[in-house]
């Protein structure tokens, strides 16, 4: 039945062509500097919210530092939604000004 519909009343329909399925966009978690959260306050969200382990998470806080912002995770949209908003909260009730977005990844934006 690859190329084959079979409707209710029992005829059946042949499919002109496969449809074109895609992928859907992934997106990245992106945590950005600032010049009052504490290092070790990134390297256990990073490892919490994101299940990285410690050398991953010191070297993504470590690029937040250095380069301004790092790339916590690449995921789904939903997915990338919820823990960009888990962060958020955290820092926020840990009354730290850390930030993070989500961002479609520059090759899936067309």
């Amino acid at each position: 039945m690859s190329d084959e519909l079979i409707h209710f009343d029992g005829s059946t329909a042949t499919l002109a062509e496969e449809p074109a399925l895609k992928k859907p966009p992934m997106y990245q978690v992106v945590m950005y500097n600032d010049d009052y959260t504490p290092m070790d306050f990134v390297v256990d969200v990073l490892m919490q919210i994101f299940f990285l382990d410690e050398a991953a998470a010191t070297s993504v806080m470590m690029a937040v530092h250095q380069q301004g912002k790092g790339v916590a995770g690449i995921y789904p949209k939903d997915i990338a939604e919820t823990k960009t908003m888990i962060v958020n909260q955290v820092a926020q009730e840990h009354e730290h000004p850390l930030k993070c977005e989500c961002e479609v990844l520059p090759e899936d934006n067309e």
